[in-house]
């Protein structure tokens, strides 16, 4: 008769039992440290919750029977009293884009033990993710100055309005989180805090390296957003 996966002689028990022993004494498993592979299932959780949101949208936009706003249009600058499609939200996509450089580098620095270069790039990371909600504020102004609601609109499918609130608010309120969390942790790196802690010096920073994995899926989101909403 086979053994049961559970009973205690089987080679499985062993296994799954060392791997709990390891994560449950905060010992890294498969070299990645529990913290991070807590942000790596938080992470994939919000994939989930954003997929669900984009597809949701692109059904809600493919079956509508009235006609979608046209978002050159809607979302266009007077500037010098010509009408310019876009361009603040090409400004706001290039300040992520670069957040995401600064990230990167302030993560490279972290692993490097330049404390002052790590906090003063998480500082510059945090202030570029504060640029971005403020001019998201200020689009949201203006679509509502211009009749846009989330319960309808002046210029087509009502729907249009309840999906960009909804899906931009989301991912706003995750930069908005994101930005409060470098400057906590860009804080205590300049505290040196994390200098104080362990013994390796891989191991003091890798609190940047996470900060850095959250940073960057924002950033990625808002690739898809951008294509979705104002491309589209």
């Amino acid at each position: 008769m086979p053994r049961s996966a559970y009973s205690d002689d089987h080679p499985n028990h062993h296994a799954w039992t060392s791997i709990v022993n390891d994560y449950s004494a905060d010992k890294a498993v498969f070299n990645v440290s529990s913290n991070k592979a807590m942000m790596w299932i938080f992470l994939l959780s919000d994939i989930f919750v954003f997929s669900c949101f984009l597809v949701g949208y692109m059904a809600v936009r493919m079956t509508t029977t009235e006609p979608w706003p046209i978002p050159s249009e809607v979302f266009a600058l007077t500037i010098a009293g010509h009408s310019i499609p876009l361009v603040l939200i090409a400004i706001m996509t290039f300040i992520l884009i670069t957040s995401s450089g600064t990230m990167a580098m302030a993560v490279n620095c972290g692993y490097q033990q330049k404390r002052g270069a790590t906090a003063l790039l998480m500082l510059l990371t945090a202030l570029l993710g504060l640029s971005f909600v403020g001019m998201q504020a200020f689009e949201w102004s203006k679509l509502i100055e211009d009749g846009f609601r989330p319960w309808g609109n002046e210029d087509g499918a009502a729907q249009f309005g309840a999906c960009f609130f909804m899906i931009t608010g989301f991912h706003g309120l995750h930069v908005t989180v994101g930005v409060i969390y470098l400057l906590i942790v860009a804080w205590k790196v300049w505290r040196g805090d994390y200098e104080r802690r362990g013994n390796t010096s891989q191991g003091n920073y890798e609190i940047v390296e996470i900060s850095g994995l959250y940073w960057h899926f924002v950033d990625l989101v808002w690739v898809f957003i951008f294509a979705f909403f104002y491309l589209w």
